[in-house]
């Protein structure tokens, strides 16, 4: 299982490989978690650091009871392709 952590001081879940940080950054409103932006760095894309990373948040956002909209292209995509968590989706 993958460890994400939540930095709440920059509303970002940060996922560190290779000692560089991808991230996903997000928004919190009445039950439901915004994913604005997901950025891996350039060395660890094509490497499933996003896919990982969206795994973490996505179990996350199950186990805090949210529901996610996502804003980000890659977010939405990979959303689409994962249905286990079809029941997140806002």
């Amino acid at each position: 299982m993958t460890e994400i952590t939540d930095n709440q001081a920059q509303s970002r879940y940060e996922l560190v490989e290779q000692d560089l940080t991808a991230y996903a950054d997000y928004r919190r409103d009445e039950g439901r978690l915004y994913i604005d932006y997901v950025f891996s760095p350039p060395p660890l894309r094509g490497k499933g650091t996003s896919d990982r990373l969206m795994h973490a948040v996505a179990r996350a956002a199950e186990e805090d009871g949210l529901k996610i909209v996502p804003i980000c292209g890659y977010a939405a995509t990979w959303l689409r392709r994962h249905r286990e968590y079809a029941g997140l989706l806002a």
